[in-house]
């Protein structure tokens, strides 16, 4: 599993009097890494070039640097740190001297992995979701293991039948989970799930 970032960064760097600036940010989602791209970037500066991924989604711009010196090695660079929903925006003042496509590559990656080895990460946990349906006389077994097992109680609702419950938990957990109700309460509560796992970031 990848690591995010965690929280947002800005670094600065000077190439042959061109300004760069790095702005990256953790994302979970395609929409909010665009959002975070439009605030990041600075209206007045020569290029705003930029690159996100987001699990297997990604997207890249050279912004009118030319084509691929500038968005991909902004990708590379997040790949080569193994990064994942994370957003990265350089900004670039040119200073008067131009760079040719081999130094606009290194530079943009080079900045780019350059902030990325400095930063602080979380790790993203695989989560999946389960689904539990037990009778009231075993309620009190699923929520006694809940905190055992990591499990997060997103939704819970009953009816004649009993409680009907929506966890999410970590995917190496789910197993476990299922396991322990099962022996617990004599096979009575039944599991449905897991879904896909979901990276997500947590402490």
């Amino acid at each position: 599993m990848s690591d995010t970032l965690a929280g947002v960064l800005r670094q600065e760097t000077l190439i042959k009097h061109s300004r760069f600036i790095v702005h990256a940010g953790p994302v979970a989602s395609p929409e909010a890494a665009m959002a975070f791209i439009a605030d990041a970037s600075e209206a007045g500066a020569t290029h705003n070039c930029w690159a996100w991924r987001v699990g297997e989604a990604f997207r890249s711009s050279d912004d009118g640097e030319p084509g691929g010196s500038a968005g991909r090695p902004i990708l590379a660079a997040i790949d080569g740190a193994g990064f994942d929903q994370i957003a990265v925006v350089v900004t670039r003042w040119y200073g008067g001297i131009k760079l040719g496509v081999g130094g606009l590559v290194r530079a943009y990656g080079g900045c780019t992995a350059s902030a990325l080895r400095e930063t602080a990460c979380v790790p993203l946990l695989a989560l999946v979701e389960l689904e539990i349906t037990c009778g009231f006389d075993d309620l009190g077994h699923v929520h006694a293991a809940l905190a055992a097992f990591s499990a997060e109680k997103l939704d819970e609702g009953f009816d004649a039948d009993g409680a009907h419950l929506r966890l999410r938990l970590p995917a190496d957990q789910a197993q476990a989970l299922k396991n322990h109700l099962r022996d617990a309460t004599r096979d009575r509560v039944r599991c449905a799930g897991p879904a896909d796992a979901v990276p997500v970031a947590r402490d």
